[in-house]
């Protein structure tokens, strides 16, 4: 009996579509604890100094536990970068706010208005930071051999967000959505994985639908403070769902699932132990208080009652002291909860889809400076 064989006419079948690939995070949350808590007692010891060092660990940890199709990302900044990046930062804006100060000193007469331009000026100069400071962490960030980069102009960019930053006073937050998409448009497109172009495909009438009401919502946590954390943990939800859903690096398109309800806990937990530490920080000042008082001599009552209690030096140093261990201890609660779970609950509902287009790209681009990252840190408009 004759083998007979079959050829199918017509065209051949595509290639099956790979499924959608979850980003993983592999990261042992007692880990990173470890890591913050002895970078908050070596900025204690540094009187802050140690952050660029504490930051870059936080980075390296974050980049090397993120998984996409089984493969770690690659963080390769250094803290030294930070630090030169931060201190030439300081070398520019420091004379600005002098020669400011001796400007004003001089025309006392228009001293009523004299704060508006210095806050155009660092405004219009923050968002330069921002835009800079973000080809930095791309240009530091490697997944599988290959670096991401940036072009554009980080002053067109200040320009765009500045005039879109005025229609967003003017319409009383309205244009809030339109600016964030045409804003993201511009850096997606000047960001690059390899030669692998980036896009940006969010319409901001999309991001209005989903978060109007929140608009709406927004005078009542003004009057109800306990409905502030509930509206802005639902937006920022609302927003990462929507800007992760519009990444695109030519093929290759994420795709994000977080619910609305997935950040409010985060950010009662902070608050939370913002009211805990504010406590013993209180308990703290008072016992500070009562041990210098009886050191002086006097009544309790009498010493609070002088000028002596005012002009006490080891009261301040005790006050300088507890106050620096208070706010490293809320950087701490802030990296782990807003920083480390956040990141953990956001990269959860993550899928990338089209991951073949990247299987192949050629290496591009030049590295940046950490001059952003300083004007960043500098001007306190530094992000993640």
């Amino acid at each position: 009996m004759n083998d007979l064989s079959w050829t199918r006419i017509g065209p051949p079948l595509p290639p099956p579509v790979p499924p959608p690939m979850p980003v993983a995070f592999s990261g042992v949350r007692r880990d990173f604890f470890d890591l913050v808590k002895r970078g908050a007692g070596l900025e204690f010891v540094t009187l802050g100094f140690y952050r660029f060092w504490l930051l870059t660990d936080i980075r390296r940890h974050l980049w090397a536990n993120t998984l996409v199709d089984g493969d770690a990302a690659e963080y390769t900044g250094r803290g030294k970068e930070l630090l030169i990046g931060f201190l030439v930062a300081l070398a520019i804006l420091v004379p600005v706010y002098l020669a400011y100060f001796l400007a004003g000193l001089e025309a006392e007469h228009i001293q009523a208005f004299a704060s508006i331009p210095l806050i155009a000026f660092f405004y219009l100069f923050g968002q330069f930071a921002i835009f800079r400071a973000r080809r930095y962490r791309l240009t530091r960030t490697v997944w599988r051999g290959v670096r991401f980069w940036m072009s554009g102009s980080g002053w067109i960019y200040a320009l765009r967000a500045s005039l879109w930053g005025l229609l967003v006073a003017v319409t009383l937050g309205l244009a809030l959505p339109w600016r964030t998409a045409a804003l993201e448009r511009y850096k997606m497109r000047h960001s690059y994985y390899g030669d692998l172009q980036g896009s940006f495909e969010g319409r901001g009438w999309e991001f209005f639908k989903r978060g109007w009401w929140l608009w709406l919502l927004t005078p009542v946590a003004f009057f109800v403070y306990p409905v502030a954390p509930f509206i802005y943990g639902a937006f920022k939800a609302i927003e990462w769902r929507w800007w992760l859903s519009g990444i695109r690096f030519g093929s290759v398109r994420l795709e994000s699932s977080l619910p609305k309800s997935a950040l409010i806990g985060l950010y009662w937990k902070v608050i939370g132990w913002i009211v805990v530490l504010g406590l013993v920080f209180s308990v703290y000042l008072a016992l500070a208080a009562t041990m210098v008082a009886s050191m002086s001599g006097d009544a309790f009552g009498e010493f609070f009652k002088s000028q002596e209690f005012s002009r006490s030096i080891p009261l301040l140093v005790l006050a300088g002291v507890g106050y620096l261990a208070f706010a490293l201890a809320m950087n701490i609660v802030i990296r782990v909860y807003l920083v480390r779970d956040l990141w953990v609950r956001v990269l959860g509902s993550v899928n990338v889809s089209g991951l073949e287009a990247a299987a192949n790209v050629a290496a591009r681009g030049d590295m940046a400076n950490a001059l952003g990252e300083g004007f960043a840190d500098g001007l306190d408009v530094g992000g993640f």
